[in-house]
C-alpha cells in the first residue's frame, strides 16, 4: 500500500472523505488497494468523457475501420505519422484536403481523440460553428474572451472550410484566430474541400485571405485525399442489401 502521505493525497483527490477520516483504521485492510484502484479508474474515465464532451469531438468511426484502398490518392505513411502527434509538439498545422466523403472528418476526429487521450487541450468545431460563435458575441470584450479560448487550446480542429461562403467580417475573425495561434506556435488541424487557390471564392471580397493562407501553410503538412465519396458507396451498399433482403423475404416473383 502507498505511504501515508500518498494515500491521504489519493483519497482527497478521489473525494473519499469517509475513508480519509478513518485512514488509520483501514490502512492495512486487504480491500483498500482494490477500492482505490477502482475509484481511480472511474475518475479517469469520467474525466476523459467530460473532456471529450467539452472538446466537441462527437461520434466517429475508429481509424482502424478506414478503407485505405478506397481513395485513389492518399499518403498513408504521412497520416500514420500524424498520429504520433509530433506536429502538435512542433506547433505545425495539418490540412486535410479532398472532395466530400473521402474521410477527412473521420481522420480529424480520430486525431483529435488521440491528442485528447495524450493529455492535450483540444477544441473541435466546424468552420460555420466557430465563426457563428465569434460573430454572435455582443461586445468586444466577450469576443476577445472567445478568441482567447480558441487560441488557448493545444490543438484547434476546424472542419469543413470551403463548404459555405462567408463575408469579409467572418474572414477577418478566422484570420484573427489563425494569426494568434500562428504567433503562439499552436497547431491547427483543418479540413477543406477547396485548394487554397480557390479560398477567395469562400471568402469573397476579404483582403486578408492571402495572408491567412500564408500563415496556415507556413510550417504545415498538406494531406491530399482524392477519390469518390465513401459515404455514397456505403449508401449504395445499404440499398443493395435492403433490396436483397426484401427479395428473400417476398420470395421469387410469380409469372
Amino acid at each position: 500500500m502507498a505511504s501515508a502521505d500518498k494515500l491521504s493525497e489519493t483519497l482527497k483527490r478521489l473525494r473519499l472523505f469517509g475513508l480519509l477520516a478513518r485512514i488509520e483504521e483501514i490502512r492495512n485492510k486487504p480491500w483498500l488497494e482494490e477500492v482505490v484502484a477502482i475509484e481511480l479508474e472511474e475518475k479517469t474515465r469520467r474525466s476523459l468523457a467530460h473532456r471529450q464532451h467539452l472538446a466537441g469531438i462527437g461520434a466517429f468511426k475508429p481509424v482502424s475501420s478506414f478503407d485505405w484502398k478506397w481513395p485513389r490518392k492518399i499518403d498513408r505513411p504521412l497520416i500514420e505519422e500524424l498520429f504520433t502527434l509530433g506536429f502538435i509538439t512542433e506547433g505545425a498545422n495539418v490540412v486535410l484536403l479532398g472532395p466530400n466523403g473521402v474521410g477527412k472528418t473521420m481522420l480529424l476526429r480520430n486525431l483529435a481523440d488521440r491528442a485528447l487521450n495524450a493529455g492535450h487541450h483540444v477544441v473541435v468545431r466546424t468552420a460555420s460553428d466557430l465563426l457563428a460563435d465569434l460573430i454572435k458575441q455582443e461586445s468586444s470584450v466577450a469576443r476577445a474572451r472567445r478568441l482567447a479560448a480558441y487560441v488557448r487550446a493545444h490543438l484547434l480542429c476546424i472542419d469543413e472550410v470551403g463548404y459555405l461562403s462567408y463575408d469579409a467580417r467572418h474572414a477577418d475573425l478566422l484570420f484573427e484566430v489563425v494569426t494568434r495561434r500562428y504567433e503562439k506556435g499552436r497547431s491547427i488541424l483543418l479540413t477543406t474541400n477547396k485548394p487554397f487557390a480557390e479560398w477567395p471564392t469562400t471568402f469573397p471580397n476579404a483582403a486578408c485571405v492571402v495572408t491567412l493562407v500564408d500563415r496556415l501553410m507556413h510550417k504545415s503538412e498538406i494531406v491530399t485525399i482524392d477519390g469518390d465519396s465513401y459515404r455514397l458507396r456505403e449508401a449504395e451498399e445499404r440499398q443493395r442489401e435492403r433490396a436483397s433482403a426484401r427479395k428473400k423475404k417476398n420470395g421469387p416473383a410469380r409469372a
